[in-house]
């Protein structure tokens, strides 16, 4: 975790300096957030734009979408408009902001609409918002609008909410680094009347999103997202501001509480505390623990006690920061300075009643000299209760193994040695006081190289060399003179007191870097477990780096009905014994350790601890070697505990999404199930209607009607019932394409005999159009199954009659190009809106213009697509660019050995 820390004097935060001298040069970005669609984002955006335009600044529009709202299209009028760059997407002419045109121009500020929009193949970036990047570092000023649900952080919270996964989606930096962030909020109940007002939405599309998106509850959802993501980017622009001006804290603006926390066994009983003095609050909490030099003195049952504790406050939904600290107060108070916290919440000291009368605060603690410095900051002294001992685990802990290693000891003997031979060469030049030293050094370089053992053997050796070798009487372990005892005594006290201090001094530098290992280790773990995508790359890196780690075999087992199987091991092992099962099983229902050397199910070969989350255990972990007895330490078992929170925690990521997949999947499901039954009561009624009342009028009054009155009935009774066998067939086709029944007969064929089979079973839907075929007569043969293709060919023309007005021209052409062979047809309706270019061939989506929804079942372009894509070709919609209409493209691959022929008379 990054130090945010001001300097005690003072001075501002370096990091606070350096981050606003990165701004320097920059333009300044202003996001319009919203909770959803038709809040009124691009509006207040323009607004704001003409009111910086009043002001006489140059003001420029890259891109904005109006979607057809008439009071957005109004506040056009009055800008410059930079034209957008032109581009072809699969045949689709499709327009997108022109970067270069925008730098080119070098306005004071340009407006982006919709940050999160992916550009088209072949543009400079791949999103939108890397194009504003680029734009603020030439030092433009930008104004763009954003959704809430487009935030990468929360995109799986919003599919959680509204069943939708939305696919466009910006860093959560963009939001960090924006300069402003404007909320653009209505309430749920206005956000639905301009829904059904139309305001946002065709009448067809707002229907569905009020049943489906924008229900009350959905948006209350989303418009507290938004408002706490705002605030917490103002949160971050106080701190920012007060590390920069070195403004010492706290700012009351936000309350935040900040809780000390000790190897004290009232520990759990503070994390409690501090939790719901914050829900009281409604502010965010940490967790701070202080770790000192002497930490590496403390026992393992104390350090179980923070470990466990340190937990318990992430499972709470607190955050648990420990940083390396000596004088505790001041630490504390510059870390709650710098975060702005204006709460501290710690333990009553326990303290012996003497130290209560030291002078000028000797002896103070660490509560009381808080208490003494802490200012405007509150401090909350807690009585928590004691808890005996460490948490229980429920699980036999080895006893750490630290062989014993004779080496040391005599390389140790040696140092003392080294000291006795340059005792001997100076004895003549130096006092015997003075050759004290040698040894002194011999101890040291022992404390250095083996450790406190062979420091305190240097010691002892060093005293008896000493006094053997240089104090009269020589060579006799008796002391003569006085002042050779003093020196001896005093060389032996200072050897005990050298050694030791460089004995620790070397534990902690090796806890140090025990920690740095590990902490690289668990940090590099984190990284993959974020770079993985499915449930098989998590479990077997998870069982790969607990194995590597901790040195066992390791299996991971997860629910599979009402049992649990292994679904991961390294090395691979999928074989348990029946105790091993139960011991697993019993685990996991539990929620506890079972197994070897656990309190339940001891007998079983391998140790089984629970895999959980903050919500519920989620699997279990079966850990064993080839040794007897316990299998992890207390150190290790801290190791596991990190290793296993990390990993569930990505689990239960993967099982999220595939819930949230699951849950779209049956939300689509329903929402194809409602468009059938809707499309099945409309486009069965309404024939079976036309037929029915024809009949009846043949039948009843028979005798009364001329020929040409019978005519028009019988002819009406054929029409409908073609219509109605038509809409059968769709069914039926949509059918097979959804069960991947379609195996389509392929053979080769002119196209020119499909295309006039085609138009003849088309002839009565297109006699109200004006029909022109244009293909060249040298076309290859295509390897296609005719019926399929004629039925694709049929269904574009009926598109095209039911779309195009009455007496326009529908032409039918084709060519050969470098990608194969091409069929279009073209009308001259009024075009496809471009928001809905891709979704017309989704099933039972029908495009809205003018004042209703043409007659169909949505079905006629999907059963297209489905039909094009089964014979190896692709088909794509488009707006025609000489006039108004819409222009289907079927691309089909060409056989090599299909050569140009003349097709036969």
């Amino acid at each position: 975790m990054a130090d945010d820390r001001r300097d005690t004097d003072g001075r501002p935060s370096p990091d606070a300096l350096l981050a606003r001298a990165e701004r320097e040069g920059r333009g300044r970005l202003k996001i319009f957030l919203g909770a959803a669609p038709g809040v009124g984002k691009t509006y207040e955006m323009l607004m704001e734009g003409r009111a910086r335009r009043a002001d006489g600044v140059d003001v420029a529009i890259g891109v904005v979408e109006t979607h057809g709202r008439r009071e957005t299209q109004a506040l056009l009028e009055g800008f410059e408009i930079l034209p957008r760059r032109g581009s072809d997407y699969h045949g689709q002419a499709l327009a997108e902001m022109d970067l270069d045109a925008i730098l080119a121009r070098r306005p004071s500020l340009v407006l982006v609409d919709e940050l999160a929009h992916t550009n088209a193949t072949g543009s400079r970036h791949p999103k939108r918002y890397m194009d504003v990047e680029e734009i603020l570092a030439r030092g433009i000023d930008v104004y763009a609008t954003l959704n809430i649900q487009h935030i990468e952080s929360l995109n799986d919270i919003v599919a959680q909410i509204t069943r939708v996964r939305v696919r466009e989606t910006v860093p959560d930096t963009i939001i960090d680094r924006a300069d402003d962030v404007e909320i653009v909020d209505i309430t749920p109940d206005d956000l639905i009347k301009r829904l059904k007002d139309g305001k946002i939405y065709q009448e067809e599309t707002a229907r569905r999103a009020i049943e489906n998106y924008f229900v009350p509850g959905n948006l209350t959802a989303l418009r507290e997202l938004a408002l706490r993501r705002t605030a917490q980017r103002v949160d971050d622009q106080l701190l920012h501001h007060m590390q920069a001006h070195a403004i010492s804290g706290p700012w009351p603006a936000g309350e935040r509480v900040l809780l000390c926390l000790g190897h004290g066994p009232e520990g759990a009983s503070l994390v409690r505390t501090a939790r719901r003095i914050a829900e009281r609050l409604r502010a965010p909490w940490t967790v701070l623990h202080l770790d000192r030099p002497q930490a590496v003195l403390r026992s393992d049952a104390e350090k179980d006690r923070l470990a466990a504790n340190l937990r318990l406050a992430e499972q709470l939904g607190g955050e648990s920061v420990v940083l390396p600290g000596v004088h505790l107060a001041r630490e504390i108070l510059a870390y709650a300075q710098g975060r702005n916290v204006t709460h501290i919440i710690v333990g009553r000291p326990a303290r012996a009643a003497w130290s209560r009368f030291g002078l000028l605060g000797w002896g103070a603690s660490v509560t009381e000299e808080l208490v003494r410095r802490a200012g405007r900051i509150s401090v909350h002294v807690v009585s928590g209760e004691a808890e005996e001992g460490p948490p229980r685990r429920g699980v036999k802990t080895a006893a750490p193994s630290e062989p014993f290693h004779i080496l040391p000891y005599l390389i140790s003997l040696v140092f003392v040695g080294l000291a006795v031979g340059a005792g001997a060469l100076l004895d003549q030049v130096l006092n015997v006081q003075n050759l004290a030293l040698g040894f002194l050094m011999a101890v040291l370089l022992s404390a250095v190289a083996g450790g406190l053992g062979p420091a305190l053997c240097a010691s002892v050796a060093g005293a008896l060399s000493f006094n053997f070798f240089f104090l009269e009487p020589r060579y006799t372990f008796t002391v003569r003179d006085p002042e050779s005892l003093v020196a001896l005594f005093f060389y032996l006290g200072t050897a005990l007191v050298a050694s030791n201090l460089t004995a620790a001094v070397q534990r902690q530098a090796a806890a140090a870097r025990a920690r740095a290992r590990t902490t690289e280790d668990l940090y590099l773990f984190s990284r993959k477990l974020a770079g993985t995508g499915t449930l098989d790359d998590v479990l077997w890196a998870t069982a790969f780096q607990i194995a590597s780690m901790l040195k066992l075999r390791v299996v991971i087992l997860l629910p599979e009905g009402d049992s649990i199987a292994v679904k991961a091991g390294y090395p691979p092992d999928d074989t348990l014994a029946d105790a091993d099962i139960a011991a697993a099983h019993w685990a996991w229902e539990h929620d506890r350790p079972a197994g070897r050397a656990a309190d339940t199910l001891p007998g079983a070969r391998r140790l089984y601890m629970p895999l959980r989350t903050g919500r519920k255990a989620i699997g279990v972990i079966g850990l064993d070697d080839d040794r007897q007895g316990p299998l992890l330490t207390p150190a290790d078992q801290r190791l596991f505990d990190a290793l296993a929170d990390q990993a569930a925690l990505a689990i239960e990521r993967i099982q999220l999404v595939s819930d949230v997949d699951t849950a779209r999947l049956a939300a689509e499901t329903d929402r194809l199930r409602t468009a059938l039954l809707t499309s099945i009561s409309h486009d069965l009624k309404t024939p079976l209607a036309a037929i029915l009342g024809s009949a009846g009028t043949l039948k009843d009054f028979d005798g009364q009607l001329d020929a040409e009155a019978r005519g028009e009935l019988l002819g009406t009774v054929i029409d409908e019932a073609e219509r109605l066998n038509r809409f059968i067939a769709n069914l039926l086709d949509m059918t097979r394409l959804g069960a991947g029944a379609m195996e389509p007969n392929h053979a080769l064929h002119f196209p020119g005999d499909i295309v006039g089979s085609a138009l003849a079973r088309a002839a009565k839907i297109a006699a109200g159009h004006r029909v022109a075929v244009s293909l060249p007569v040298d076309l290859p043969m295509l390897k296609v199954d005719p019926v399929l293709f004629e039925q694709v060919l049929f269904n574009l023309i009926d598109n095209a009659a039911k779309y195009a007005p009455e007496g326009s021209l529908i032409t039918l052409g084709g060519g050969r190009d470098a990608q194969g062979l091409f069929l279009s047809v073209m009308d001259e309706g009024p075009g496809i809106p471009p928001e809905d270019i891709e979704r017309i061939f989704d099933s039972f989506y029908r495009v809205r213009k003018g004042d209703q929804v043409r007659a169909g079942t949505g079905l006629g372009l999907a059963i297209c697509r489905g039909f094009v894509e089964a014979m190896g070709g692709t088909i794509h919609a488009a707006n025609r660019t000489d006039r108004p209409g819409a222009i289907f493209t079927l691309r089909m691959p060409v056989e090599e050995r299909a050569l140009p022929s003349t097709p036969p008379p």
